[in-house]
């Protein structure tokens, strides 16, 4: 197979100290995957449904609809073996720790397979598989590269295999290289993706597996099956370690509110495991937010009823965590946006000839309903300038560029004016901003997240290899050791409900948002007084790769609460 030549320099990259120690690690494969692909069996289970719109689901996907679910069992299965095949693999979508791993372990159980087996990576993204852009991933490349963070092996990309060209574009590229398995590492819009990549493949009938395995830090690709997606583990120990920092330093100094924006835009997964893993002042949770109905002013009310109180203790310090995507799930702020998106559009040529921000806000306030006028009103000139003037391609507002750390202080601000003005606090407030997020999406993979990680890669080829095209690979029982996790695949329309996007009705894997009534949240509820009043502050440090297994091998606190009644 001649590889088709791109202006991507793939080169093995430079080696640490740290990265020389790493490599040495050996992720432990769950015992049913240990003896290879040829000792293992399907299990068909029951046939499934989607989580909702059943009807429509099945419409869209008649060939890959009602799949049951596969477990692995001991059994000669030969067959997989006898025949080399090419298979490759691509990265879609935001970064995530551990992504090396799950491409080592694909690479090792097709190669456990038949040694004549190759593993190609498409580079760049989804778009190198319209374009035909790949390098092939030999056990040497690969030596470089295991147990490490980031995806630079082959890059990861934003592109969607969607349109009749694009799918079209990538069967005569998977057919011209002679792919009978083909994985895509991504979140819950990629894992759609390879869904609808299945459906086609099968519906022109090409003899190709499809398989996802489920990456996002943001932690929202989660059910029964997928108890986490990969990266999760090591980003929240690596913003604990940061926000611990900060209330360590804020325990010390005593001086300044804190407040940290963390990753999350659809879901607070992250914020809530990152309080449970240091225990701050304030932690707001998007979903109970909506749950709730909040307005704006209730949760600066919120806010400043934490700082009065602080205050009158002589504590003008604290730390306060906030969801990206709290702004959303604040009903009035959503409708807000979901208006300005229309208006926007709508008034294209007359807000480009006005020149300052004052004026396209008094535009814009003029064209809105009047309840969403006065709220606009009340936002400071910062939030409101984000809202008119930063836009996706599409032409709607960048929610996740939204500083909404900057937007509390600024109201909660004149908030406490109001009262100190009305005699009802005396304290001071000083706040300083953070945003922790890309900081976590490239980091070592931790022990956790390196053994998970190859075991689905591993995984995902056993189930290529016995060609179960249109399922997710599903490692569970985490909370056990790894060498016990069982394994098997899950139908990806399985997962899947009917959203609007654009205007238009698309079948998309459901997003996993916080379970408010869920243990990880209850203990968040059982505490959160406590932790408001004192300095209850827990310091995890730096995430630990070698020494005692129960620092190093640790799970998430969100994993534990969830899994505690499962063991």
């Amino acid at each position: 197979m001649a590889t088709k030549k791109c202006n991507t320099k793939c080169k093995p990259q430079a080696c640490s100290q740290l990265q020389r120690q790493r490599g040495k690690f050996k992720p432990v494969l769950p015992n049913i995957l240990k003896s290879g692909p040829a000792s293992v069996k399907v299990k068909a289970g029951k046939p499934t449904k989607s989580v909702a719109d059943q009807a429509k689901v099945k419409k869209i996907f008649p060939h890959t609809y009602g799949m049951p679910e596969i477990s692995f069992v001991k059994g000669n299965n030969s067959t997989v073996s006898k025949k080399p095949i090419n298979a490759a693999v691509v990265l879609s979508g935001g970064q995530a720790p551990g992504g090396h791993n799950v491409i080592a372990g694909l690479l090792d159980g097709f190669k456990k397979a038949n040694s004549k087996n190759k593993l190609y990576g498409f580079l760049g993204g989804p778009s190198g598989v319209i374009e035909g852009k790949f390098i092939e991933i030999t056990p040497t490349l690969m030596e470089k590269y295991r147990n490490t963070g980031g995806f630079d092996l082959i890059q990861s990309g934003r592109t969607k295999i969607e349109t009749d060209e694009q799918l079209g574009q990538a069967k005569e590229n998977l057919l011209k290289h002679k792919i009978s398995a083909f994985v895509v590492v991504g979140g819950d819009d990629s894992n759609t993706n390879a869904g609808v990549i299945a459906e086609y493949l099968k519906k022109e009938g090409v003899d190709a597996s499809v398989i996802g395995v489920p990456k996002t830090i943001d932690g929202d690709l989660k059910n029964e099956h997928i108890e986490t997606s990969f990266g999760f583990d090591t980003a929240t120990k690596i913003y604990s370690e940061m926000v611990g920092n900060i209330c360590r330093d804020v325990n010390s100094a005593r001086k300044y509110w804190h407040f940290v924006r963390l990753m999350g835009r659809s879901a607070s997964h992250i914020t809530l495991e990152v309080a449970l893993k240091t225990q701050p002042n304030v932690t707001l949770v998007g979903e109970e937010v909506l749950s709730k109905k909040m307005t704006l002013a209730q949760v600066i009310d919120y806010l400043a009823k934490i700082v009065v109180a602080r205050a009158k203790e002589g504590k003008n310090f604290g730390v306060v965590l906030v969801p990206e995507g709290l702004i959303e799930f604040i009903p009035e702020m959503k409708e807000l946006i979901s208006a300005l998106n229309d208006l926007l559009a709508d008034n294209e040529a007359e807000l480009s000839k006005l020149n300052s921000v004052a004026e396209k806000k008094a535009f814009v306030i003029s064209k809105l309903p009047a309840k969403l006028a006065d709220l606009m009103k009340s936002l400071p000139e910062g939030i409101a300038a984000q809202l008119m003037l930063d836009r996706d391609p599409h032409g709607n507002v960048q929610v996740s560029l939204i500083e909404t750390e900057k937007l509390l202080i600024e109201m909660l601000r004149a908030r406490l004016a109001q009262l100190k003005k009305d005699g009802k606090y005396s304290g001071k407030f000083s706040a300083i901003t953070h945003f922790f997020g890309y900081e976590g999406r490239c980091g070592v993979p931790s022990n956790f997240d390196a053994n998970y990680t190859y075991a689905l890669g591993y995984n995902a080829a056993v189930l290529a290899l016995n060609k179960c095209s249109g399922y997710l690979s599903s490692v569970k029982k985490l909370v056990k050791n790894p060498k016990d996790w069982a394994c098997g695949g899950i139908p990806l329309t399985m997962m899947m409900n009917i959203e609007r996007r654009k205007g238009k009705e698309k079948p998309v894997i459901r997003k996993a948002l916080v379970d408010l009534k869920g243990e990880p949240f209850k203990q968040l509820v059982k505490n959160r007084e406590v932790w408001a009043a004192t300095e209850s502050y827990l310091f995890p440090g730096p995430m630990q790769l070698f020494g005692p297994e129960d620092v190093t091998d640790m799970t998430t606190e969100t994993l534990r609460y969830e899994q505690s009644k499962k063991k």
